[in-house]
């Protein structure tokens, strides 16, 4: 038994958390991809920046992001007076691991007439050398405002990237990233399973490769494929996603059968995030009981991250026009 198990026999654990979240003036974030315990006592569950932006709104004084590390980043980005910790610093993401800054500063470089749609899955040096940040549900939206014509670089996921290639009709150069969850998705498995259950529809993220997405009859972001799962008539629905999701879904559509995409043996546990799966219930009590681990970004890359960051939102909600990005942008003239 570990040290830190030792000093936490006796302690009623989800107790503490409510305590210390009342004491520290705490937020308690959780992503759709944490263990059900922890979604289940979080204030708010979502997507990552959904979650930074509601805790935003808040008065909390601490924010307690159950999630990754670039995530507890976006956090710092758009709360910087706010206190946010992390349960465990080593939950990173390997979209993030394939994109160190430097090299994506020299890439950048390397093509001076490109401009950088970054998706939102990277770390804030990332974002502090990109133009504009995207989320999956935000992307498509913001490349109907660029012109056809104009060069871009999409980073890191290189999945993603093809798939908005595809639905667009843009070739976007892209950075050779991807997630590990989602690239371990069996075609298949997939399609053995789609066989048992031939009228259950299938809903994907984007971040799956093409030979996944061929087969989906819905394709979105995590709280897309959420919404897409409860409103679908289907009772049994395919699921290609992490799939923790899955308890929300049981929890507001408990009469229907949800099931998660296979990996490569059929029945693997290799499409659940590792990172995620580093946050615990000790560590978050921990951490409100510490407030370490902290994240601590410098103002100069905050304030550089954040502007690509403004400019997906208000580009996203139509209140920016692309004269107004301070960008090079190609308007066909």
């Amino acid at each position: 038994m570990s040290a830190v198990h030792q000093s936490l026999q006796g302690v009623d654990i989800r107790a503490e958390i409510d305590r210390l979240r009342k004491e520290r003036n705490a937020v308690i974030l959780a992503h759709y991809y944490q263990e059900p315990e922890i979604q289940d006592l979080a204030d708010f569950v979502g997507d990552s920046l959904d979650l930074s932006r509601k805790a935003a709104e808040t008065d909390a004084e601490v924010i307690a992001f159950c999630g990754v590390r670039f995530m507890a980043e976006v956090a710092k980005i758009l709360s910087p007076q706010k206190t946010v910790i992390l349960p465990d610093m080593e939950a990173g993401c390997s979209l993030e691991d394939s994109c160190p800054p430097e090299q994506f500063a020299a890439f950048r470089a390397a093509h001076p007439d490109h401009i950088a749609l970054t998706y939102i899955n990277c770390s804030a040096a990332v974002k502090a050398h990109s133009d504009i940040i995207v989320t999956s549900s935000s992307a498509e939206k913001i490349l109907s405002q660029l012109p056809m014509e104009q060069k871009i670089i999409f980073a890191p996921d290189k999945n993603l990237g093809a798939y908005f290639n595809r639905k667009t009709g843009r070739d976007m150069l892209l950075w050779p990233g991807a997630c590990i969850v989602h690239e371990a998705f069996s075609e298949t498995e997939l399609l053995k399973l789609k066989a048992l259950h031939p009228d259950a529809p299938v809903a994907a993220h984007p971040e799956c490769p093409a030979y996944i997405l061929d087969h989906a009859d819905q394709v979105g972001s995590t709280r897309a494929i959420l919404d897409f799962a409860l409103s679908s008539p289907a009772r049994t629905i395919i699921v290609a996603t992490e799939p923790h999701i899955i308890h929300q879904m049981e929890k507001a559509a408990p009469q229907k059968t949800f099931i998660g995409a296979p990996g490569a043996d059929g029945n693997c546990n290799c499409n659940m995030c590792p990172y995620m799966a580093l946050n615990t219930l000790e560590k978050l009590y921990l951490s409100l009981r510490d407030l370490t681990p902290r994240i601590e970004l410098d103002e100069a890359t905050r304030l550089a991250a954040k502007a690509p960051l403004d400019r997906m939102l208000a580009m996203a909600s139509g209140t920016i026009g692309l004269g107004d990005l301070g960008l090079p942008i190609v308007t066909g003239d």
